[in-house]
Formats: structure tokens, sequence, C-alpha cells
């Protein structure tokens, strides 16, 4: 009888250093309007009030939006889950996915973060992108040995003509 290897689920999560990557314009600027919607006699006051606001109220739905999407990888099968009003729940079978891709901006190498891209046969996801993983640790080479052993236990094979 073959023994089938148990795998501890790995939950990867964006950094919260990956929302700020990601707005930094416009973190920057509302600071600057509620100062210019503070200041006595300028014109147009309660116009940037409002519309800082609004870029703050949409600054906050992003963050959570950022800290509630989850990457689970299994033994099995890679999870994505993602939403905050609409959850939506993707999964991909790991001996789908045939190529890993690892980027990173000059942000993201200055705050020491990363993005995965996973490359699937899966028809509905044949593209999921991990952003925010720290830099430090080596995600690609733990995925990558669960999807050959996902496909040796499943009996799948990969054909490659040279």
């Amino acid at each position: 009888m073959q023994r089938v290897p148990i795998f501890k689920t790995i939950l990867i999560q964006p950094d919260w250093k990956q929302f700020v990557i990601n707005e930094l314009p416009l973190l920057l600027l509302c600071p600057v309007g509620l100062v210019y919607a503070g200041l006595d006699e300028m014109p147009f006051r309660c116009i940037v009030l409002v519309v800082t606001i609004l870029l703050s109220l949409c600054l906050l739905y992003r963050l959570a939006y950022l800290k509630r999407m989850k990457f689970f990888v299994g033994s099995e099968q890679l999870v994505i889950e993602q939403g905050i009003f609409q959850r939506k729940v993707d999964y991909v079978e790991l001996y789908r996915i045939v190529d890993f891709n690892i980027h990173q901006t000059l942000m993201q190498q200055i705050f020491g973060l990363k993005t995965i891209s996973i490359y699937s046969g899966d028809r509905t996801t044949p593209r999921i992108d991990i952003i925010g993983a720290k830099a430090k640790l080596d995600y690609v080479s733990e995925i990558r040995s669960r999807v050959i052993t996902s496909r040796k236990n499943n009996g799948i094979y990969e054909i490659t003509n040279r």
C-alpha cells in the first residue's frame, strides 16, 4: 500500500503593505484634502470635504477587501476566497497547475513583498495572482512539491514534445 503524504494547509494572505503600495496616491491625497477643507476662506471647501470622505470610504473598502482575500494550499486543491459583501470561493485542483511566475515591482521590493502568478489548465481560473506575499518565504517550492505529489496520486502525467 502506497503511503500518501499529509500536508498541512498553507494560508497565504496579502500583507497590509500591499495596500499601501496599491493605494499610495489616494493615501497621500486624503490628508491633503482634509487639511484643505479645514482651512477657512478656501473655495469649494465643502466639495473637497465630501470628495475626501468618499475617497476615504473607498480606501477603507479596498483595505477590507485585501485583508479578506485568502489563499489556502492543501494537499489536493488551491482554494481562493475573496470578497466582502459577496464572497467568492474558487477551487483549483493542484494537478492542473502547470507553471509559476514571481514578479516584484520596485515598491514591492522596497517593502519585501512579491506577486506569485500561478497558471493552470483550469478553464474558469487559468491564472491566479497571489499579491502581497512575503518575499522571504518560498511558497512556489512548496506548492510545486504538492503539485507533483497530487499528480502522482491522481495518475496524471505530462507529455511534452521536444
